[in-house]
């Protein structure tokens, strides 16, 4: 009877397992409420190399500070061969403007910034909803 007891217990226990794993991987992700965008004027003389590691430097805060939801980024695209305001946008989402705060006031942003900022000509930053 110890027996059939324990293989029963044995297939109980391994049926949670599969159902926690299978509950982890469909669990619905994190939905983004809020986004800001951030575009960026470089300043004349600064030259690609620092454009690139300027961008490659603010991608890798998606991976440093968890209330980033997702993150995009890219060269803007002058309409008709005119020149455009502002060279790069980065796009970011969150889930509340709590963790907007929470990203400005990181450390990771704020040593991101001081370093940077040098080499910015202007920016702008714009909060919004995200409608669905």
């Amino acid at each position: 009877m110890k027996t059939k007891f324990r293989g029963y217990t044995l297939l109980i226990a391994v049926l949670c397992a599969f159902a926690l794993t299978i509950y982890g991987a469909y669990s619905p992700a994190r939905k983004a409420q809020k986004q800001q965008i951030v575009c960026v004027k470089f300043k004349a003389d600064v030259d690609n190399q620092a454009i690139e590691r300027y961008m490659l430097g603010f991608a890798s805060l998606k991976h440093e500070i968890p209330s980033i939801i997702s993150y995009t980024s890219g060269r803007t695209i002058a309409p008709n061969g005119t020149t455009t305001d502002y060279d790069v946008v980065h796009y970011l989402t969150f889930q509340s403007e709590d963790d907007i705060k929470t990203f400005e006031n990181d450390p990771a942003y704020k040593t991101f910034i001081a370093q940077n900022q040098r080499i910015w000509e202007n920016n702008l930053t714009v909060n919004a909803d995200i409608r669905q």
